[in-house]
């Protein structure tokens, strides 16, 4: 695996799908249903409807190509153990001179979320971690400074 290439799980793959199953059934059908009523409303250059129905067919449409373009060029990839980091993996690691672990799967950059623990691997801890093995301590630049980790385990 390569660190620079675009990655989703099995699962944001499925979600992905769906949704654009979603924007290209429903959605557009009550857009052009929106695009409809707005034309009937009459002159098309004062009609405030009409062009909130057009600015909102042109977010659908880029919604649509943006998911077609991940689903074509990313690479699936499931959730793995692993010797050393990559997509996929889940590892535990330390700030150096503390106690508290903190658990981490790295994920491709589409669904990264710090909150629930997916971190990307394009980010700079992400960055930091790939390739690396159990034991391995590791530095990388944020705002605040220079931090270190220590790598606890590898799931």
């Amino acid at each position: 695996m390569n660190s620079g290439d675009q990655y989703i799980t099995e699962e944001k793959k499925q979600a992905l799908l769906a949704e654009l199953e979603e924007l290209k059934t429903t959605k557009r059908k009550e857009i052009l249903d929106a695009l409809e009523f707005a034309k009937s409303l009459g002159d098309l250059s004062e009609n405030a409807e009409y062009h909130q129905a057009r600015d909102d067919q042109a977010k659908l449409e880029d919604r649509i190509t943006k998911i077609k373009n991940i689903l074509t060029t990313s690479k699936v990839v499931s959730k793995h153990h692993s010797t050393s980091v990559e997509v996929g993996s889940t590892v535990i690691v330390s700030k150096e001179d503390a106690k508290e672990k903190k658990k981490y799967q790295i994920v491709g950059a589409e669904e990264a979320d710090m909150a629930s623990g997916k971190i990307s691997n394009a980010s700079p801890l992400g960055a930091a971690l790939y390739g690396k093995k159990k034991g391995d301590t590791i530095s990388f630049k944020t705002p605040s400074g220079v931090i270190n980790y220590k790598i606890i385990d590898i799931e």
